[in-house]
């Protein structure tokens, strides 16, 4: 069973509202917890909403035998907020919201006669209008939610497992810019308000994230570094702060030349200056990229400004995340290796590198066939 916190109008307290089935159907049940709103309490309302729930699940009584498909989603969307990152909530959300719970409330099905012929059907469906990657990625939520069930012994197996998958196809968009390219872009950006924004990235091949999330605290003046430990995602409308990254790997110290160090220091400067000028309406951050009020740079504001960017200055056209690319092309015609490349973009093993980055090996593939091409003809005019 599961359960929120809630507060109503009015209403001095946080309530507890169980999430109770009757005959499949959802009947939320509201309790006041005592706890006022006031005083930041929302943890001792949490731990009580906790004790509820141990209440009600200490009866044994399985309310989710007879539950409505489309309730038991809900509710088991409402479970994972508390075990994963709220982006990837959101991203499970949206997916749920838009697409799964408008096609399933058609059908009427209870938890324990859903398919693997209502699953198929699904993707079938849907491939009429979006790709079999974005399909893959609805099953991977809806398996997760299925397999949460199985647990339960709600249903016997999960169908999602035993449907024929579409095929993955294979990303081939990616695009990058070319040694006289990226001069050109740092030419032109000079003065923009992603000017520190793509100096960063092209030269750290950083993510958006992580370019994003950079804050002063991960800088080292002293020990000229630059530390890789915040992020900044937007899911939909929604922009998280974390003080993490994507993963383990993704997490690093980098050396800070002291060209770059320069830069920033004028730009922290430049900051505190901005900052003297509109000391009633400057927002104060401690994040590096922001505009010139201070406020953050949002991830959806940097991908569309990035693009009016380049048709102003009459740019070929590529998407953001194709900076870090860029850098990886960049590196490799410095003369390093892929391992090199794998290292400097923190990749968990070669093989991803090599997968994004096909370029590359195109690029290294054209070398020999120059090499072989010039030797052949040198053979041909010594057989003459």
């Amino acid at each position: 069973m599961t359960g929120s916190i809630q507060t109503k109008k009015g209403r001095k307290n946080y309530y507890a509202v169980i999430n109770v089935y009757d005959d499949g159907k959802r009947k939320p049940k509201w309790i006041d917890t005592g706890v006022p709103i006031k005083g930041n309490n929302k943890r001792k309302a949490d731990a009580k909403l906790n004790e509820l729930l141990t209440e009600y699940n200490s009866t044994g009584i399985d309310l989710c035998k007879n539950m409505d498909f489309v309730n038991y989603i809900e509710q088991w969307l409402d479970t994972t907020s508390v075990s994963i990152s709220p982006t990837t909530h959101d991203a499970y959300k949206h997916t749920l919201s838009i697409h799964i719970v408008p096609y399933f409330t058609k059908l009427k099905l209870k938890v324990r006669d859903v398919t693997v012929a209502h699953i198929q059907q699904y993707v079938n469906t849907k491939l009429q209008t979006i790709s079999a990657n974005t399909i893959r990625k609805h099953l991977a939520n809806l398996s997760k939610c299925l397999d949460t069930a199985v647990k339960q012994n709600i249903i016997a197996y999960n169908p999602v497992k035993r449907i024929e998958m579409p095929r993955k196809v294979k990303f081939t968009g990616a695009k990058h810019y070319n040694e006289k390219q990226i001069e050109q872009l740092l030419q032109h950006s000079k003065g923009d308000p992603l000017e520190v924004v793509i100096k960063l990235t092209l030269f750290y091949g950083l993510r958006r994230s992580e370019v994003l999330g950079l804050k002063w605290d991960a800088i080292s003046f002293e020990e000229s570094t630059v530390t890789i430990k915040h992020t900044v995602v937007q899911s939909f409308k929604t922009v998280h702060m974390r003080d993490s990254t994507k993963n383990d790997s993704s997490y690093a110290v980098f050396p800070m030349p002291e060209t770059l160090a320069t830069e920033l220091n004028k730009w922290r400067q430049e900051q505190q200056r901005l900052e003297m000028l509109q000391p009633q309406s400057y927002h104060h951050s401690d994040y590096i990229c922001t505009h010139v009020n201070g406020s953050m740079l949002s991830p959806n504001y940097v991908s569309q400004h990035f693009k009016l960017l380049l048709k102003k200055c009459g740019m070929p056209h590529i998407r953001f995340h194709d900076l870090r690319h860029s850098a990886a092309s960049y590196l490799k015609m410095l003369g390093f290796d892929l391992k090199d490349i794998q290292t400097w973009l923190r990749h968990k093993d070669i093989q991803t590198t090599m997968n994004i980055y096909t370029h590359l090996d195109l690029e290294a593939k054209s070398n020999i066939a120059n090499k072989l091409e010039a030797r052949l003809q040198q053979f041909g005019t010594a057989t003459r």
